[in-house]
């Protein structure tokens, strides 16, 4: 087709020059069923002035606008809708397991815990060797437990008696307390991890969304600078046509005078 061949517009009816409009086949599929929807009349062949394709332009813009507020309302309200109901809150444990211990368990943890330290077997050890060194070498005649030191066996099956319970419950304990500090761990893991699997969901919302929305949006502003600037050109041209013409009538003025 000529440059300055004519075409008529399928909206408004009006002659308009070949650049200063688009066939309907040129636009994006979606612009093209919102004109459809508007002008049933049209067809692929349609020729439509940039002028008023301007205003459908910014409806289709408003549109992708609106949809993609309302994916992003989806989005916010599926996560409201996972994480309104985990109200579990990680635990102190130490604070909350020393709120529970009673006297008899702290008796068994210190018990527990000096049995098994270095003081304990050197005190013991040490408490051995002055009673028997007492009995065997009994100064000043004193003697309250002599060879084989059967006080000192009592003694020492009576502690291991007391002794072991004493620690069964120290460990028991600690094996609840690691039950409890699993326990914790498992919904602390969970919370973490469905966070994670929300932060994946909305990466991928803006991934695959917004982002493929932000393109469409920046090739309808392109489009539109285009048929803008395209405007401005054919202003431009027609200016200094027009003051190429006015300086002829000028010079032929001036000439006939």
């Amino acid at each position: 087709m000529s440059r300055n061949e004519r075409l008529v517009d399928a909206i408004d009816h009006k002659s308009y020059l070949l650049e200063e409009g688009v066939f309907l086949s040129d636009l994006d599929k979606r612009l093209q069923k919102l004109l459809w929807q508007h002008h049933p009349q049209l067809t692929e062949k349609s020729f439509i002035s940039h002028k008023n394709l301007a205003q459908y332009r910014l409806i289709f813009l408003r549109e992708i606008v609106e949809k993609a507020n309302k994916k992003n309302d989806y989005v916010r309200e599926s996560v409201y809708e996972v994480t309104k109901d985990q109200d579990y809150k990680p635990l102190n444990l130490q604070e909350e397991w020393d709120k529970k211990i009673t006297f008899g368990q702290r008796i068994a943890d210190d018990v527990a815990r000096f049995g098994g330290s270095w003081t304990f077997i050197i005190c013991f050890v040490a408490l051995m060797i002055i009673w028997m060194a007492f009995n065997v070498i009994k100064p000043f005649g004193l003697v309250f437990d002599a060879y084989p030191f059967i006080l000192l066996n009592l003694a020492l099956s009576t502690l291991a008696a007391v002794q072991a319970p004493l620690i069964m419950m120290s460990q028991n304990r600690a094996s609840d307390y690691d039950r409890l500090q699993a326990k914790n761990d498992y919904y602390v893991n969970k919370k973490s991890e469905e966070g994670v699997r929300l932060l994946h969901a909305k990466i991928d919302h803006l991934v695959h969304q917004d982002q493929s929305d932000l393109l469409e949006i920046q090739k309808l502003q392109a489009e539109m600078l285009v048929s803008i600037t395209k405007q401005l050109a054919d202003m431009q041209e027609q200016n200094q046509a027009l003051m190429g013409k006015v300086e002829e009538l000028e010079k032929r003025s001036s000439e006939n005078v």
